[in-house]
This record gives structure tokens, C-alpha cells and sequence, in this order.
């Protein structure tokens, strides 16, 4: 008697294929939406909210594991802003980049650790929400409209002095920097975060067993710095525009 692998591990195959450019798609009005990533970015915002208001109950002047726990990473995100933007104007800014960065990590990590294949759509599949490229340049055209709006309120019109500076010759290249931030940003992360789910398909698919966990693991490691690298980048970026360009 002979048998089908693919009848006999049909979930097997589930997990290591890889559907890319298909996607779920919502109509609201004239407008099409991608469904699979608003519900994993539902799920990941209100997974985010909940650690938040656990990690705040009954703050204590000793703090205890889950407070120690969140003190911590307010520091650590408090350091992102204040290497960047500086310590005198870094403060309003906290709450930005901390947003940015615990979104970034928790998409990324959704689509590392959630075994989303096992969750059968009519179209498309769940998978990190930053491994669509709307998500990521919505990112980061937050953060480009953040710098506009720190270099504006900091310096006024003369924000836009920086464009001829040192010398108006370069201003084309001045105003192209404009564009090509955005752009960097929004795909190192997309091209990040879908080439990693692909190699782990791959070697799930070619070898089953053990060797896929450390590619997994190195994904996590991955996930997290590329959530780092996002949120210093926008920090850097807002610093940089509240500079004093227009101060002679």
C-alpha cells in the first residue's frame, strides 16, 4: 500500500508555504483594504495595550519583577530619544519613539512566534503586519511628517534654510533627502521582515525538524534590531530637523 505525504502531513505542508502579492481584501467604499494585516495589527495593538495596564497596577515606591520589568524599558526607550535628539528636547518626544519601537517589535514578533498558517483564509494569510510594504511606508511617513513638524516648531521658516546649507547648490540633493528617508526606512524593514519569514519557510520545508528553531531564534534577534534601527533612525531624523539651521 502506498501513501501521499502530502495526505499524510497535510498541515506540514500548510506551515512551509509561502503566499506572497495575495491578500484578503476588504471594501470599504470605493476604497480596498488588506484585511489579514488589520487583524494582526488589532490583535498586536491591543496585545501591547493590555501588557501596559498590567505592567502599571499597583506601582509601588520599591518596585517588584513586573515593574522593574517596565521601568526598564521606559529607560531604555528614554536613552533612544536622548542620544538622538538631545537632552533638553527629547522628553516630548519619548512617547513617539516609544510607540514606533514597541509597534515594530511586536508586528515582527507576531509573525515570528504566531503560527499564523495554521489559520486558513479565503484569500491570503496572517502573517507580521511590517511584511507589507503600506504598513512600513506608513511608518515611516509618520516619522518624515514628525521631523517636518519638530523643525518647524523648533526654528520656524527658518527650517527650511538647512536646504541651501552650506551652499545652494545643493539643494536638489537637499530636497531629494526628503524622499529617499522615508523610502530607506519603510523597505529595510518591509525587505527585513519578508526575507526572514521566506528563509524560515525554506528550511522548515527542505529540513523539517531541528535546524529551522536557530534560524527562527536568529529571526527574533533580527526582528528586534530592525525595531531598534526604525525607531533610532526617527529619532535621529527628528533631531536633525531640530537643529538651530536658521540661528547666525
Amino acid at each position: 500500500m502506498y501513501y501521499n505525504i502530502t495526505e499524510i502531513l497535510p498541515s506540514f505542508y500548510d506551515l512551509t508555504t509561502v503566499e506572497v502579492g495575495k491578500h484578503l481584501y476588504w471594501h470599504i467604499g470605493n476604497y480596498a483594504v488588506h484585511g489579514q494585516v488589520f487583524l494582526v495589527t488589532w490583535l498586536v495593538m491591543a496585545s501591547l495595550l493590555a501588557i501596559s495596564f498590567w505592567g502599571t497596577q499597583n506601582l509601588q515606591r520599591i518596585p517588584q519583577k513586573k515593574q522593574n520589568f517596565m521601568e526598564f524599558l521606559l529607560e531604555f526607550l528614554q536613552d533612544i530619544a536622548k542620544n538622538q535628539i538631545g537632552e533638553h528636547e527629547y522628553r516630548s518626544w519619548v512617547p513617539y519613539i516609544a510607540t514606533i519601537f514597541l509597534f515594530i517589535l511586536g508586528c515582527n514578533w507576531a509573525g515570528a512566534l504566531i503560527p499564523w498558517k495554521l489559520i486558513h483564509l479565503p484569500e491570503g494569510e496572517l502573517a507580521a503586519p511590517t511584511n507589507d510594504i503600506n504598513t512600513t511606508v506608513a511608518l515611516s511617513l509618520l516619522t518624515s511628517f514628525s521631523y517636518f513638524y519638530a523643525g518647524l516648531s523648533k526654528n520656524g521658516l527658518g527650517y527650511f534654510s538647512r536646504y541651501i546649507e552650506p551652499t545652494p547648490v545643493l539643494l536638489p540633493i537637499n530636497i531629494l533627502e526628503d524622499f529617499t528617508k522615508p523610502l530607506s526606512l519603510s523597505f529595510r524593514l518591509f525587505g527585513n521582515i519578508l526575507a526572514d519569514e521566506l528563509v524560515v519557510a525554506v528550511f522548515t520545508l527542505l529540513v523539517p525538524i531541528f535546524i529551522p528553531l536557530p534560524v527562527m531564534i536568529l529571526g527574533l534577534f533580527a526582528s528586534s534590531i530592525q525595531a531598534l534601527i526604525f525607531s533610532t533612525l526617527s529619532a535621529a531624523y527628528i533631531g536633525e530637523a531640530m537643529e538651530g539651521h536658521g540661528e547666525h
